[in-house]
């Protein structure tokens, strides 16, 4: 890969951090604050939180195997998208490469940071070619965005197609894991050390339930976190999401079983999504929702909005013509849902 100077804005290279006074204040224990300008009533709301997070990355850093120096963690996963384009890509003057249909805030985060976004189409297995991938770019390609299991086709990519980017292309490998824990596919967090220009984004939006408080997770080498985290907002993670989240890590196990419960569920609703007479096609998925190509998708989800019921239609996005993606759901949603499409009258 270039070096990571190369790579980065040359005024981002250069940025002195802005500096809060929970920065300053390290080491000693400390009961007064009167450092911050903050109001000394509303314990404990009155006070900034930690802007390192520090507590939250050392207990996630034992799940993930993972040294807290090469985690950050931002405002969802779309915090780390965005600083990943602020941070490396020139506006209108570098592009990035990624997988087309895929998650679509890389492409918005492309649009408002004025970065030409190059497309390369999947096959109609929903796999790409690392070959291809590195024909669309050229010296001022910054990134290449990669997303398995994908969204929202649900499938892994091949893994061999990764590692081939990763040791070719020249710039960051940007690899969004969202769904990793509903895969029997190992993450790519084993391989940090091998490949320098990798960066992987996590969440606890899906798996760990935790949609509601925004945080996501960026792993990479520390060179590359550090550089996320000096054009970071000071305080970008709340107090109440990093307690929230903090509270979770302490019950792993019950994540581990919903993840368990929720395998299950995607298996017993795929078979009996196959047998309704609307379904065309069912897509394999590694993740905890399908695409399924049906007779009418646009007729069939607007029937499904009258009954209460919304899933998401894929129909406008490239290579998922007809086609519905069904989260899993509890047994009862999921049966609520299998009830109203054997009444379907299309």
């Amino acid at each position: 890969m270039k070096t990571l100077q190369e790579l980065t804005r040359p005024n981002i290279w250069k940025l002195k951090p802005y500096s809060s006074a929970r920065d300053e204040y390290k080491g000693a224990v400390a009961s007064v604050f009167l450092d911050a300008n903050e109001n000394p009533y509303n314990l404990p709301h009155n006070r900034y939180p930690d802007p390192m997070q520090w507590e939250l990355k050392t207990l996630l850093s034992k799940i993930k195997k993972v040294s807290p120096q090469h985690i950050f963690l931002g405002n969802g996963s779309d915090e780390a998208i965005d600083l990943v384009f602020r941070a490396f890509c020139e506006p209108e003057k570098d592009n990035v490469v990624a997988i087309d249909p895929t998650y679509g805030m890389y492409q918005v985060c492309a649009d408002v940071n004025n970065v030409e976004y190059r497309k390369v189409l999947l096959d109609e297995n929903f796999q790409f070619s690392a070959e291809k991938l590195l024909a669309a770019a050229d010296e001022r390609t910054k990134l290449i965005f990669l997303c398995s299991p994908n969204n929202p086709t649900g499938n892994d990519l091949l893994r061999s197609e990764i590692e081939k980017i990763l040791r070719e292309f020249e710039g960051l490998v940007i690899l969004d894991e969202a769904y990793n824990d509903f895969s029997e596919a190992p993450s790519f967090l084993e391989e940090l050390d091998k490949y320098p220009n990798l960066v992987v984004f996590q969440t606890f939006s899906k798996a760990w339930g935790c949609a509601a408080i925004r945080l996501g997770m960026a792993f990479a080498s520390e060179a590359i976190i550090g550089i996320l985290s000096k054009i970071k907002y000071p305080y970008n993670v709340n107090q109440l999401t990093q307690q929230q989240a903090i509270a979770m890590l302490h019950k792993y196990y019950e994540i581990e079983r919903w993840i368990k419960t929720l395998k299950e569920e995607r298996d017993y609703l795929e078979e009996e999504f196959a047998k309704l007479s609307c379904t065309v096609r069912m897509y394999p998925s590694d993740s905890n929702f399908f695409l399924a190509k049906v007779t009418d998708a646009v007729k069939i989800y607007n029937y499904l909005v009258g009954e209460g019921i919304i899933v998401r239609n894929r129909h406008s996005i490239s290579l998922c013509c007809n086609c519905l993606r069904v989260t899993v759901g509890t047994r009862v949603e999921n049966n609520t849902l299998l009830a109203a499409l054997k009444k379907y009258q299309g």
